[in-house]
């Protein structure tokens, strides 16, 4: 790194004593980023690994939902996002007021349904779901958790709802949402890559639309996509199709492999310009002045309460009244 980034990076190293911080990053943040983080994740292994941290002070590098999640598993700390704009556009796609209209309307045509949501969703639409779904654990909870006989409306994300009917069998109702990212990825620049790599294998995010699927060796999460390398002893070319940033992790666990990110439609690869807000400049900045801070919002409260039964609690254990019954 330049010099200017050492600098900075050993500041936040100092910051991080001196406040007792615990930093977590998403593997969709910069390599840069992820090198300084105590822990890096998913968006499952994040939530859980933030009700573990002894330490006053979170700082989350990630987006504004997935520090939300960490203050509502873990209330008692302190939680900093170095950018409060780093938003999601699966968020955008599914207001809560919206949401409820539509769960209103349904109620009023006689369904019989239950609302999984994935966690890429703000807290008041996480407050208005029976459960809440991340990409490693969305099969489990699809298949085995929501009671048969029950309709699902799943929200925001048509693409991977799409993909969960596919493997689970269960029909779901829709809502029309996509990530900005996963959502561009070109077709045609894939099968191109795929003929000149012919022994490549490609692995993709469930966000991805179907015709992107069709075509991957492998569909998972990111924490599945690391699983799913580690099987891998010979030196293997992998197509990427997920955010960028994702191929500073995998380098690193897996350095005897070759990575090759599948383009967008408009641009050579893809990354979220979301998560990009977080800048190491940033992360030193909230943790030397204390903000922006997640503070508690009356939603979190019901949020919590979803988030804990569908992330946290074994199967056997978690009941659930459906909001639709």
């Amino acid at each position: 790194m330049p010099a200017i980034l050492d600098d900075i990076s050993t500041e936040i190293l100092d910051l991080k004593k001196r406040i007792g911080a615990t930093i977590l990053a998403h593997y969709y943040q910069e390599g840069e980023i992820q090198a300084l983080a105590d822990i890096t994740g998913d968006s499952l292994k994040l939530a859980r690994e933030a009700t573990k941290v002894d330490s006053p002070v979170i700082v989350f590098c990630g987006v504004l939902f997935m520090a939300e999640t960490a203050k509502m598993l873990n209330p008692a700390k302190k939680v900093l996002l170095p950018d409060l704009q780093a938003g999601c556009s699966l968020v955008d796609a599914c207001p809560a007021d919206k949401l409820a209209r539509y769960q209103e309307k349904m109620r009023l045509n006689g369904h019989k349904f239950q609302t999984v949501c994935y966690i890429n969703s703000s807290a008041r639409v996480k407050a208005l779901s029976d459960w809440v779904v991340t990409s490693g654990n969305a099969v489990e909870v699809v298949r085995d958790r929501v009671p048969p006989g029950y309709e699902i409306l799943f929200v925001p994300d048509k693409h991977l709802g799409r993909y969960l009917q596919e493997v689970t069998g269960r029909e779901m109702i829709l809502w029309d949402g996509a990530c900005m990212v996963h959502e561009i990825f070109s077709i045609q620049d894939l099968l191109k890559m795929k003929k000149q790599h012919p022994k490549a294998r490609t692995i993709a995010h469930p966000e991805c639309p179907a015709n992107i699927l069709e075509h991957a060796d492998f569909v998972g999460g990111t924490e599945a996509m690391i699983k799913h390398v580690a099987n891998y002893k010979e030196p293997t070319e992998f197509l990427v199709a997920t955010e960028a940033n994702m191929m500073w992790e995998l380098q690193r666990r897996y350095p005897q492999h070759t990575y090759l990110g599948v383009p967008g439609v408009t641009c050579s690869c893809n990354k979220c310009p979301h998560m990009a807000r977080n800048t190491l400049e940033k992360v030193r900045d909230c943790m030397k002045s204390g903000d922006p801070e997640i503070t508690w919002q009356p939603e979190f409260d019901r949020a919590k309460e979803v988030l804990t039964r569908s992330l946290l609690n074994p199967p056997a254990t978690a009941t659930v009244q459906p909001h639709g019954d």
